[in-house]
C-alpha cells in the first residue's frame, strides 16, 4: 500500500505529467528537426558533395544472375544518413541545452537554511538556571 501512495504523490506533484509532456514535445521537436535537416540542410550538402542522405560508398556491387534476380545484394557504407543524424542530434541537443538554461534562469534561488536553534540540552540548562533564580 505504501508504494501505491508514493506513486500517487509522485503523479499528483506533476512530475509524471511534466515528464510525459517533455517526452511528447521532444518527439515532436525531433520530427521537426529531421524535416528541417532532410529538406533544407541536406540538399545544399548534396549539391556540394554530389550525394545527400542517399550518399554511400559501394563496397561490393549487387550480383545478378542471367534472369536478373539478385543473388548477392549490394554492400555499401551509407554515410549520408549518418551525417543527417549527426546534424539532427546537434540541433536537438543545442535546443534542449537552451531550454534547460532558460528554465534554470527562471528558478528562484533556494533560501538559506535557518540557523540551528538551541539544542535540548541547552534549553534544559536555561530552564534550570531560571529556576535557580
Amino acid at each position: 500500500m505504501g508504494m501505491l501512495k508514493e506513486f500517487k504523490d509522485f503523479a499528483i506533484k506533476g512530475n509524471l505529467v511534466d515528464m510525459a509532456v517533455a517526452f511528447v514535445m521532444g518527439g515532436a521537436f525531433a520530427t521537426v528537426s529531421s524535416s528541417f535537416i532532410n529538406g533544407l540542410v541536406m540538399p545544399p550538402i548534396a549539391l556540394i558533395t554530389g550525394a545527400g542522405t542517399d550518399g554511400s560508398i559501394v563496397l561490393r556491387e549487387a550480383v545478378m544472375d542471367a534472369a536478373g534476380t539478385v543473388t548477392s545484394p549490394e554492400v555499401a557504407l551509407s554515410y549520408g544518413a549518418f551525417i543527417s543524424a549527426v546534424i539532427n542530434f546537434i540541433i536537438v541537443a543545442f535546443v534542449m541545452f537552451m531550454v534547460i538554461k532558460a528554465i534554470n534562469k527562471t528558478k528562484k534561488p533556494e533560501a538559506p537554511a535557518p540557523p540551528p536553534g538551541p539544542t535540548t540540552e541547552e534549553l534544559l540548562m536555561e530552564i534550570r538556571d531560571a529556576l535557580k533564580k
